[in-house]
This record gives structure tokens, sequence and C-alpha cells, in this order.
């Protein structure tokens, strides 16, 4: 009988195989034959799940999110039965900054992706639809840490979310160029907490 081929998992393969091109040496050098022979299998094998190389990046891209968000599931979950908005922020910086390999692996390929996004609205869309969920949810957290007294009532929270996604981003740039280390960059997220959270 012939092998069964799991079409999700080597999608997911393929995937991977484009993230360690992106971390060597970026996208714009990485052709579909070269993410073929990185993955182990033929072009045409590749070409059939992905005709084009945008098509493979903005599924890379959206893999790569999930199972980030998958991280910070597991890292809340892993808190108190019902974890305070601040533990549940903190959380999720620490799996959004570049502090292990998952984490470095997944922003180097977002900074190549976004590199290529200034310049092609079609590839726009992770961005457009994936920040302002992370932003909601952010304010989500900190609307919850207002109603339960540990945020002051004049901070707006939409406004908040988006400091501190910016605080992360920022702070991911410069890990990744180390400039700051990735404890001096928990350091100052903590910071920026501690002075959101307190009433």
């Amino acid at each position: 009988m012939p092998k069964r081929v799991n079409h999700e998992e080597r999608r997911q393969k393929i995937a991977e195989a484009l993230w360690r091109i992106a971390c060597e040496r970026g996208l714009d050098g990485a052709s579909l034959r070269d993410v073929a022979a990185e993955a182990g299998i033929s072009l045409g094998q590749l070409q059939h799940y992905f005709s084009s190389k945008d098509g493979m990046l903005v599924f890379a891209l959206d893999h790569i999110s999930t199972l980030a968000a998958r991280r910070i599931g597991e890292r809340v979950h892993a808190l108190a039965e019902a974890p305070a908005p601040r533990d549940i922020l903190r959380e999720s910086a620490v799996e959004m900054l570049p502090l292990d390999d998952n984490s470095r692996t997944g922003n180097l390929v977002q900074i190549a992706y976004f590199v290529r996004a200034v310049h092609d609205e079609r590839l726009r869309r992770h961005a457009k639809e994936g920040i302002p969920a992370l932003r909601g949810l952010f304010a989500h957290q900190i609307r919850e840490g207002v109603t339960r007294g540990e945020v002051s009532p004049g901070r707006d929270p939409d406004t908040e979310a988006m400091l501190l996604i910016a605080l992360i981003d920022g702070l991911t740039n410069y890990t990744l160029l180390e400039v700051v280390s990735g404890a001096e960059a928990l350091r100052l997220v903590d910071a920026h907490l501690e002075g959101l959270f307190t009433q």
C-alpha cells in the first residue's frame, strides 16, 4: 500500500524549512527550490502545496503565530487557577520577546516578513488582522485591571495596550541586535507593568 501523506504535517515541515532559511539569510534569497531542498522534498512536491513564495510565506507566518499563541496559552494555564491580568500580560510578553530559540526564530521570521510586507499590500494582512486582535486582548486585561482596582481608571486601556505592544516590539528588535540582553528587556517590561498596575 502506498504511504499516506499527512498534508498538514507536510505543509508545516515546509514552513519550518522556510523559517530556518529566514533566520540564516533572510527571505529575499530563499527561492522555492531552496526551501524544497531544506525540507528534503522535490520542488514539484513543494509546489503541490504552495504555488508561490508569498503563499508559502503567509502560511509559515500564520503557523508560527499559532504556535506562539499556543505557548502563551500554556504559560497562562500554568499560572494560578484565575490568573491576574498583570500576570497574563507578563506571560504574553515573555513569549513575545526573543528569550529562547522558539521565540527568537519566530521574531526573525516576522521581521523578514514585515520587511517584505512594507512594499507588498497583499502581505500586510497578517499585521492588519493580528495587531488589532493582540491590542484587543491586552486592552481586555487592562480593563480587568481597572475593574479590580489594580489600574487607575484614568488610564485608557486601548492606548495602554498599544503602548505595551510597541514597547515589546522595540525591545524585541534591540534584543535581537544585542543592544540589550533578554534579562534587561524583561526587566523593562516588568517596570512598565509595575507603573501601569500601581493604583
